[in-house]
């Protein structure tokens, strides 16, 4: 079968390799449609990603269809699926517990083992979710989104409650739509002022532009001085996350969607005096993906304008080296499997 395989950083090369042998008891084989190209797999390209081996083929927000399926899998032949890339061990005690997304021993697709910048790639069948009516091109965006969704859902904020998403890439969008539909009032922050714009005129967010001012003064100005109700770090960026708690309100909460490797610093005094909730959110849970993908369903997410940028598997080499450098009006790039 062709594979992309990233050789080492910055080769990025389309190959032969053996295609998967029939799948064992519990999985399945799966003929891949489509796949989103996430900020992951540019850092692995790039050589940013501090927990990878190469090579690896890349590739986790997949959609496909069942070709074949192991003993004991109740999913029909031809059946299409959206893969959850998180695969998780099922004993440990996040898994006993019923948070496989934070499993110990989590593996997951295109990062810890080969993903699915392929033509065919084995699944556990608990992983695969039946795309009901969804295509497969949109299924292959629910992962991301699903990210953003579980973030809102950790956060318990109440309809109506004051949210801020800083960072206004593709998480941070995606949490933004998501912190909508779940009734909150939200702003976006960046320092793009083309993200920005996007997400003001082709999504109707409010935004806040720190390029121009200060976070500091400018969620103070929007609020009044009292501070978001809820907070929303999207943007992997050490400096964002340490200056975040000081946006949110008293009795508000701090969600970190995004890593970081860097220790995080804060005002203790401040976070008591605030009383403030910190959450951290790490992937997404069934729920997650059947939410989103029923809000696809119901037209809640506009994907048309999300999706800005498609590609081939064999051209993926040539684009995704390009789109690493070059995102001016890059919001989420799919490459087109089968």
């Amino acid at each position: 079968m062709k594979a992309v395989i990233c050789r080492s950083p910055g080769d990025l090369v389309v190959e032969d390799r053996p295609a998967p042998s029939t799948p064992p008891p519990g999985w399945a084989l799966v003929a891949v449609s489509h796949v989103g190209i996430c900020g992951t797999d540019y850092h692995i390209f790039e050589g940013k990603h501090p927990f990878l081996a190469y090579p690896r083929i890349m590739g986790h927000e997949v959609s496909g269809t069942v070709i074949e399926a192991g003993e004991g899998v109740d999913l029909a032949v031809g059946e299409p699926v959206i893969i959850n890339p998180y695969l998780a061990c099922g004993k440990c005690i996040a898994c006993r517990q019923g948070k496989p997304n934070c499993c110990v021993g989590i593996e997951v697709l295109g990062v810890h083992r080969d993903g699915a910048m392929c033509e065919r790639i084995l699944v556990p069948a608990q992983n695969l979710y039946p795309a009901n009516g969804l295509s497969l091109a949109d299924a292959a965006a629910v992962e991301f989104l699903a990210i953003g969704a579980h973030a809102v859902r950790r956060s318990l904020a109440d309809p109506g409650a004051r949210a801020l998403v800083i960072g206004a890439g593709p998480i941070g969008l995606g949490t933004a739509l998501f912190a909508r539909i779940a009734g909150l009032d939200v702003t976006l922050l960046d320092m793009s002022a083309e993200r920005l714009g996007f997400a003001a005129s082709e999504l109707g967010f409010a935004t806040l532009d720190a390029s121009r001012q200060s976070a500091t003064d400018l969620v103070r100005e929007a609020t009044n001085g009292e501070g978001f109700d809820a907070v929303f770090d999207a943007t992997g960026n050490t400096q964002s996350v340490q200056s975040a708690f000081a946006h949110v309100a008293h009795g508000g909460m701090l969600v970190l969607v995004s890593v970081v490797k860097d220790d995080i610093v804060f005002s203790d005094p401040e976070f008591h005096k605030r009383e403030m909730t910190l959450i951290g959110s790490r992937n997404a849970l069934r729920a997650d993906f059947d939410h989103v993908a029923a809000s696809i369903r119901d037209g809640a997410v506009p994907l048309a304008k999300l999706v800005t940028h498609r590609t081939t598997l064999g051209d993926t080499p040539r684009d995704l080296a390009r789109w690493a450098h070059a995102k001016s009006g890059l919001i989420k790039a799919v490459i087109q499997v089968g």
